[in-house]
């Protein structure tokens, strides 16, 4: 064989193996991978995504908490662009992402399709208005309300309007920024709520505070709380 036609060969096997190492290291879309790309909670441009959320954020704390979810409906409640509600779709039976802004939902339903059937079946869209999260009765088994409560009127009311959508015994999530200076782009105190005043409300609300924590979340506090109609 000439020299020529030993480069020629050389080159090709180089281009077989460059074109079947690629295909080894090929992955579809996954849910992690579609979750990083999530935006702020008021933001549906995710070219501005804040990826260091995770960090302070742990959601993989925040999931853990809720125990196995693998028989469960999860109803996340201020769901924003799906920064949760995508995570749970790999955990939960069923996620209702809810929200009042229906461009929030058209960026979930149309981000969803980068997953799976498996899961991008899990996740349902569902467009609520300011004072009811238009859950169906005895609908979830847990109900999630992240960097959203502050903004609710009426909590206590509101509140109540979610024990008719949980089902008996089912929990309710609550994490927000805690009352002090925080080193992130947080919202300012006048948009925050302290944990005892939310404790309070879910207590009138008819609820069962099951565990309270302000320690594992650098600027967050949360309340886990069960419906104990």
């Amino acid at each position: 064989m000439s020299f020529a036609r030993i480069v020629i060969v050389a080159c090709l096997l180089g281009v077989l193996a460059s074109c079947k190492e690629n295909q080894l290291n090929f992955k579809p879309v996954d849910v992690e991978e579609v979750s990083a790309s999530d935006t702020t909670h008021d933001d549906v441009d995710a070219s501005n995504a804040n990826v260091g959320r995770a960090i302070w954020q742990k959601p993989g704390l925040v999931i853990a908490k809720l125990g196995n979810l693998s028989d469960k409906v999860v109803a996340d409640i201020g769901a924003g662009t799906g920064y949760f509600s995508f995570r749970l779709s790999s955990k939960a039976q069923k996620v209702v992402a809810i929200e009042i802004d229906p461009r929030l939902l058209q960026y979930i339903d149309s981000t969803k399709q980068k997953l799976s059937d498996a899961y991008s079946s899990r996740i349902e869209t569902r467009l609520a208005s300011p004072d009811n999260p238009k859950l169906y009765d005895n609908e979830a088994d847990v109900v999630l309300i992240i960097n959203t409560v502050a903004y609710i009127e009426n909590k206590e009311d509101y509140f109540r309007t979610i024990k008719k959508g949980l089902k008996p015994g089912g929990r309710i999530m609550i994490i927000d920024y805690k009352m002090k200076r925080l080193p992130i782009n947080a919202p300012p105190k006048s948009e925050r709520i302290y944990l005892d005043v939310v404790e309070d409300m879910l207590i009138n609300a008819g609820y069962e505070i099951e565990e309270t924590d302000d320690t594992s979340l650098d600027y967050q506090y949360i309340i886990i709380a069960k419906n104990i109609k």
